[in-house]
């Protein structure tokens, strides 16, 4: 269970950690935590009879699903979260996985909710929201007046046993829903338990695709899209192809697809003095055996968007520094079309989802693809679909150019 509350807190109390690190490094601890969590926490203890019986009707009706995955070692399996999203469904809330992978169930009471929000009338709906680490969200929202407030319970299981472990409400300071048919919503909630930690609020930010996908677009996008994803790399925010490559970062791509084509991490890590960046020399072989898997590209155009030295047949490589990490909230692209080329190639329509800015469209995205017969894939193209629409790329940071390099490390 603790490793379990770890990983969930680390994927939504992000901006409650920065805060805490922020607050020691100015010096500010002039008032008591005791008084300030008296003051802020707001209670979630007091619970009624009638929700009890909610809560007592909802594990009951997964609990079996639950505790046979564990028994299988599959509950992170999507056809596990699959079955228990549609358990909910056949029980009459609507739900949905946190990654947006299954279609909704009873999504029509979530558009009917909505359309109750803007017409400021008074409405309350329960959504659940299964998760990958063996649990789930419960979101009970009310609405009235055109404001809607949420509260956002975290069940998990362990041992045979669902247990409610984290409780907060907040009044939704963003709420949408976009044309794309997302619910996006987001606000600051509390709950004694973090805030002890934290010293403050979490941000909450959640977007549930309520409008069904086609699963074949879904298969596409976990095959092809969502393994490259935006973590470090712009793969999918620059326009490049194999006639022109462009702007993008064999580095960062060597990264991603090392463990793909290797079994584990790259072994060229930072220095561990933060003042110093480690420089290191891969063997051509070893350098282009990665990139090569994934792209049809000859040595002698690579070595030309890469630093190489020829006199010993080797790449340069800089592991990204403290000044080259990014925030980790990141979007993903999810894929509403495609077409069959008469090459074998596959083209792609993306729209890129980012949840974290409640937008389920930043900007749309032509990815093509070789599929290769032994299974792997070659990446062949990608444009941005011009729109006065486009949202920035916020979420990514470059690795430094040769003069910032040189700049911050070169008398090192």
């Amino acid at each position: 269970m603790l490793l379990r509350k770890i990983a969930w807190f680390w994927k939504n109390g992000l901006a409650a950690i920065s805060f805490v690190l922020m607050l020691s490094l100015s010096g500010c601890s002039d008032t008591s935590l005791e008084d300030t969590v008296s003051e802020t926490v707001i209670d979630v203890q007091d619970v009624s009879e009638e929700e009890q019986e909610n809560e007592e009707e909802i594990i009951n009706s997964c609990i079996e699903l639950y505790e046979k995955a564990a028994e299988e070692n599959k509950l992170a399996d999507l056809e596990t979260i699959c079955s228990i999203v549609n358990c909910f469904g056949e029980n009459g809330y609507p739900a949905v996985d946190s990654r947006n992978q299954v279609n909704m169930t009873e999504a029509e009471q979530v558009l009917e909710f909505c359309e109750k929000v803007d017409a400021q009338e008074e409405a309350e709906i329960t959504i659940l929201e299964v998760g990958y680490l063996g649990g789930f969200v419960k979101y009970d929202l009310h609405t009235k007046d055109g404001n809607v407030d949420v509260v956002r319970s975290y069940y998990g299981y362990e041992s045979g046993e669902i247990q409610k472990e984290v409780t907060g409400r907040y009044q939704a300071e963003y709420w949408n829903y976009t044309e794309e048919g997302y619910l996006m919503f987001s606000g600051v909630w509390f709950s004694e338990e973090l805030y002890v930690l934290t010293l403050s609020g979490t941000e909450e930010h959640t977007a549930l695709r309520v409008q069904p996908l086609d699963e074949t677009y879904r298969e596409l996008s976990r095959k092809y899209l969502l393994p490259i994803s935006f973590e470090r790399n712009n793969m999918f925010i620059v326009d490049w192809s194999e006639e022109d490559f462009g702007d993008l970062n064999f580095y960062d791509m060597y990264d991603i697809l090392y463990p793909k084509v290797n079994g584990q991490y790259v072994p060229y890590v930072a220095d561990d003095n933060l003042s110093v960046s480690a420089v290191y020399r891969i063997p051509k072989e070893e350098f282009e055996s990665v990139i090569l898997k994934y792209f049809k590209i000859d040595s002698e155009t690579l070595q030309s968007k890469t630093i190489y030295y020829s006199e010993n047949s080797t790449y340069e490589y800089k592991p990204r520094g403290f000044e080259e990490v990014e925030y980790p909230e990141y979007p993903y692209s999810e894929v509403i079309g495609f077409t069959e080329n008469s090459d074998g190639t596959i083209t792609l329509i993306a729209n890129v989802v980012f949840p974290h800015s409640g937008n389920s469209k930043v900007y749309a995205h032509e990815i093509v693809v070789r599929p290769l017969e032994d299974g792997g894939v070659q990446y062949v193209s990608n444009r941005i679909i011009p729109s006065e629409d486009n949202g920035e790329e916020t979420w990514h940071t470059p690795r430094l150019t040769a003069a910032e390099w040189e700049e911050l490390y070169g008398g090192e």
